[in-house]
């Protein structure tokens, strides 16, 4: 079964972030985490990150038109894009939230998700290891 993996803006560029916040993997460290993490699961993931939102809906909409389940990292956007809220709503395949850090332990801007209303669940603040647990409880619900 195929999954896939979207990643919200600025996360192209973990290597300039907060290591304190965000680790000490870039992205391709952690796209390859993430890449043997599904196959340790025998799931296939497209992973694509993107800073545009406009993109990233588009990929949404491509996922509800082939029925593919979704592990997202909406980052910045988690907090306030409405658009891709209802773009995530679209999806009738299971949609898990995922974030590196737990924004419920950072700034009072980051404790509001709009797009955890409209997912199976959110995982949180455990690093990459939040993806791996994400395609874990992907593949129970798939």
């Amino acid at each position: 079964m195929k999954v896939l993996v979207l990643n919200g803006p600025n996360l192209g560029r973990l290597d300039l972030r907060s290591s304190a916040i965000y680790g000490d993997l870039d992205f391709k460290g952690l796209a390859l985490f993430i890449e043997n993490a599904a196959k340790a699961l025998e799931l296939e993931v497209d992973l694509r990150q993107s800073d545009s939102e406009t993109e990233l809906i588009s990929w949404l909409h491509e996922a509800a038109d082939a029925k593919v389940p979704v592990i997202f990292n909406p980052a910045a956007f988690t907090h306030y894009s409405y658009a891709i809220r209802d773009a995530v709503e679209m999806l009738k395949t299971p949609v898990i939230e995922v974030h590196l850090s737990n924004p419920l332990s950072r700034e009072e801007f980051r404790h509001t998700s709009v797009i955890s209303g409209v997912v199976n669940g959110t995982i949180g603040g455990f690093g990459p290891d939040s993806y791996r647990l994400a395609l874990i409880a992907m593949k129970g619900l798939i």
